[in-house]
């Protein structure tokens, strides 16, 4: 199972799984996750994951928390 990591304006987001059956988890600190509480369209792919939770969290953008970047 792919899993992809990214820091969404101040926020850590994981998605999981792959295109038409992907999962969304915040991450925590501490290393915990808890299931987020948006959806992702199963027409989203993994190539475009960022550009979507930017326009769909961009009212989170604030000086010095202005993007949304994939993690290694």
């Amino acid at each position: 199972m792919n899993e992809f990591r990214f820091k969404v304006f101040r926020r850590l987001v994981a998605v999981t799984g792959r295109p038409g059956a992907w999962q969304a988890f915040y991450l925590g600190a501490d290393g915990k996750r808890r299931p987020a509480d948006f959806v992702l369209p199963g027409d989203v792919a993994a190539d475009d994951l960022a550009d979507y939770l930017a326009d769909l969290f961009h009212e989170d953008a604030a000086p010095g928390h202005d993007s949304v970047r994939r993690l290694p």
